[in-house]
């Protein structure tokens, strides 16, 4: 090869390196060998399959580019396997002539389905890189704040919002909250905002797509490239993280989330309980996630339902500008579709389709009709062990370090029993889970506790009414 020809080549990875960041250059284009330079076609070799697939399908416009702005004789690149050369050549041509069916670049790494890889090893590990399905709706200016998403809503602000060179402020950012309160929409959104500004590539995965994309990748023995690329990524997504299963992929998991953390990749996480209760995980695991921000997203207040619904009004009317609710029904709405943000959105829906169907407009006695399926009985309220014991603390005027520690004094042992007491019969907590969160104990210490309150109630008229009394105020 002529001395010009490597110094051209020398320029254009000089370009590239520029353009992508060290980080993704390292991860994709720096065992790139120029092979060959004739009559227009560049030929360039790497050594696996994976790198192959993935450089076309997500960089072949930009190698291209730059290519071309070194020599714009450049017509298309030739992108082989060195140790497949004559049976792995794809052609990567200029844009107008990518044939139809060739995935976007950026789309296709945000995963919103834009497009599909080509067929090189199992496709369900390029689908797993290429992320999960992304809601153009689901984005932060849709998204309407309130007080119980105020701090979930400003953290992913300003993940999103971060540059390559700012320093992680908190790692990761773990958000938990029950069905349909709002986790998915910020993490897509997070994942909207990020690769819109292009500090960073943010990959949002769903447990399950992780789940799927690994064991593809093992059984494909391309196990380390997916690994390689994962761990390549500015920021990880992952959504729905109480789905993860399997004890190689709840490792792989942890090795991933420790490589990301390590190397200063900010990880963002989503689920529908607290670390510390996802008893399927690894207490490695469970540590490093509680190690983050971890922010919980609470039950949405009326004043905030009625907002959101306000809200989704103003966004049916791009596309059916005669609809309208009157303010009476939105707050009837607002006051007994109480569930979560998906029944709000169902009640919305039903009062469009019968507008649009019937011509009718929306009255209350509509509404009324229309959403009483979705006026759900009151659930209890879910009980959790960090308000057992700070509740049974201040009835007994100790201090909730006491109740961890391992002190046996009267004045505090007690109290320690009646807590574990209450976290067996108020949770679905485990006896092991209830010890571990009672400064480490063995479950047949809990097991013990909870027979002896048993014991005592029956005979201790007034243990029993302060057992009512701290279950009363646990569960309003």
């Amino acid at each position: 090869m002529s001395d010009e020809n490597q110094g051209g080549w020398t320029r254009v990875r000089s370009r590239l390196r520029a353009e992508v960041g060290d980080d993704v250059y390292s991860s994709w284009f720096a065992r790139m060998d120029l092979e060959a330079i004739e009559e227009g076609t560049v030929r360039l070799s790497v050594p696996t399959r994976f790198l192959k697939s993935w450089i076309q399908n997500h960089y072949a416009e930009r190698v291209l580019a730059c290519w071309q702005a070194e020599d714009d004789k450049i017509g298309r690149i030739e992108l082989t396997v060195r140790s497949a050369v004559l049976k792995s050549a794809v052609v990567i041509k200029p844009k107008l002539e990518i044939p139809v069916g060739s995935s976007d670049n950026s789309n296709r790494f945000n995963g919103n389905g834009n497009g599909r890889p080509m067929s090189v090893g199992d496709p369900g590990v390029h689908e797993a890189l290429g992320g999960s399905p992304l809601d153009a709706r689901l984005s932060f200016d849709s998204f309407v704040v309130g007080r119980s998403n105020t701090l979930a809503h400003a953290a992913a602000k300003q993940v999103a919002a971060a540059r390559r060179t700012d320093p992680v402020m908190f790692n990761p950012l773990y958000i938990h909250a029950g069905v349909g309160l709002g986790k998915t929409h910020l993490l897509q959104a997070i994942t909207w905002a990020g690769n819109a500004a292009g500090e960073r590539k943010v990959l949002y995965l769903t447990a399950e797509k992780f789940m799927y994309g690994f064991v593809s990748a093992l059984r494909t023995q391309t196990a380390l490239a997916f690994k390689e690329a994962l761990r390549g990524i500015g920021v990880l997504v992952i959504d729905d993280l109480q789905f993860l299963q399997g004890k190689s992929t709840q490792a792989e998991f942890c090795h991933t989330l420790n490589a990301l953390i390590d190397a200063g990749r900010q990880v963002v996480i989503a689920s529908d309980r607290p670390p510390s209760d996802l008893e399927s995980l690894d207490d490695r695991v469970r540590s490093r996630l509680a190690g983050g921000l971890v922010v919980e997203m609470a039950s949405l207040g009326e004043e905030l339902r009625l907002e959101i619904l306000k809200a989704r009004v103003m966004a049916a009317r791009a596309y059916h500008p005669t609809f309208d609710v009157p303010l009476p029904v939105l707050a009837y709405i607002a006051k007994t579709v109480t569930h979560n943000g998906r029944d709000l959105e169902g009640a919305l829906n039903r009062l469009l389709a019968h507008n649009k169907l019937t011509g009718h407009a929306v009255t209350l006695e509509m509404a009324e009709r229309e959403v009483r399926d979705l006026i759900r009985p009151q659930e209890p309220k879910r009980v959790k062990i960090e308000d057992i014991q700070r509740v049974v603390a201040r009835q007994y005027n100790v201090s909730r370090s006491d109740l961890l520690s391992s002190r046996r004094t009267a004045n505090v042992v007690r109290p320690r029993q009646v807590a574990m007491y209450l976290a067996k019969t108020l949770t679905l907590r485990s006896l092991p889970e209830i010890g571990r969160r009672f400064g480490g104990r063995d479950h047949t210490t809990v097991l013990h506790a909870v027979r002896k309150i048993e014991g005592l109630v029956g005979n201790d008229m007034a243990l029993a009414e302060e057992i009512e009394i701290l279950k009363r105020q646990l569960q309003e």
